[in-house]
């Protein structure tokens, strides 16, 4: 049986997670995989595998996803976007199909609750964010930032029931971290161009998406970033509680808010250097002209003063 909807699935270099994902829809006849140039296998499964694909060079995570919005031929209206680490559980398979047929015209988007897992473990407390759009009428909604993108909605969203599974740690811990550097470097790229929030937003907006964004803005602007995620985790989310995975992951966490800290006050150092040397050299190059202009003006005066005798 199939349900009135297609899926996009985003990837790179996804040969070893690409399978399973591409199991968990073989309930949709119009799967698309939108590649960003990988170098394994991931096209060649993804075709044995009966899904459509589309390659496009990487510039930027929401410039990809506003990509595959906008010009692949979807078959359907509404559209499941998923990463190549992410499986829809059966429960919430069959909430989609309920979702899509009671739908009222007003609805743009659902929100589906994503259950994070540390090798097997279930980061029930450590997870901050578990909600997330992924349920959408292609037609009207769009991402916003580069790097955690924001997805913009024009209408109204409604949840739905099951969950979304993601595995972030499947390809190893290096994989994880060494993407995690990638996207440290975005995010304090990120901060130079932080536009203002409204407190407001951040705390009561209905749109859990737009309040994270908000709540993301005054974030940055805080001192000892790392300690103030470690202890929201810790204490208030109670990380703890789901053992050492939950230990493991605060941890991984915190590193990463600490990496994008480094590295905004590396940028902030290497500015402020560039322009310490930009002054010097044009307060050298005054000096120079100013030297050059008095020395040209002496000799103007002696000149004017030459006895006409001399020769």
């Amino acid at each position: 049986m199939s349900c009135n909807a297609s899926v996009l699935v985003l990837t790179k270099n996804e040969e070893a997670d690409l399978p399973a994902c591409l199991q968990s829809v073989d309930w949709c006849d119009d799967v698309w995989i939108l590649d960003s140039g990988s170098e394994d296998q991931t096209v060649q499964i993804a075709i044995s595998m009966g899904a459509q694909v589309c390659v496009r060079p990487f510039d930027g995570f929401a410039s990809q996803r506003n990509f595959g919005l906008r010009n692949i031929p979807f078959k359907y209206e509404w559209l499941l976007i998923l990463d190549a680490d992410e499986r829809p559980t059966e429960r919430l398979t069959s909430s989609i199909y309920r979702f899509i047929d009671e739908a009222s015209e007003e609805v743009s988007a659902g929100r589906l609750r994503r259950r994070d897992f540390y090798m097997s473990r279930w980061l029930r407390h450590a997870q901050i964010s578990p909600y997330f759009i992924r349920l959408v009428r292609h037609s009207r909604v769009r991402y916003e930032r580069e790097v955690n993108e924001v997805m913009i909605v024009d209408g109204d969203i409604a949840p739905v029931e099951g969950f979304l599974d993601h595995y972030p740690f499947s390809k190893g811990m290096s994989h994880w971290l060494t993407k995690h550097n990638v996207y440290s470097s975005m995010e304090a790229a990120q901060m130079k161009g932080t536009a203002d929030a409204s407190f407001r937003t951040a705390l009561f907006h209905p749109d859990f998406n737009l309040r994270r964004k908000h709540q993301k803005v005054f974030f940055y602007r805080m001192p000892l970033r790392p300690l103030i995620k470690f202890c929201y985790m810790f204490f208030v989310r109670r990380s703890f509680l789901d053992g050492r995975a939950g230990i493991n992951y605060t941890m991984l966490q915190c590193f990463y808010e600490y990496m994008i800290s480094l590295k905004e006050r590396e940028a902030v150092e290497s500015q402020s250097m560039h322009n310490r040397m930009v002054a010097t050299d044009e307060a050298s190059a005054i000096d120079a002209s100013s030297v050059e202009d008095a020395r040209i003006a002496m000799s103007s005066g002696q000149d004017a003063h030459e006895s006409p005798f001399t020769r």
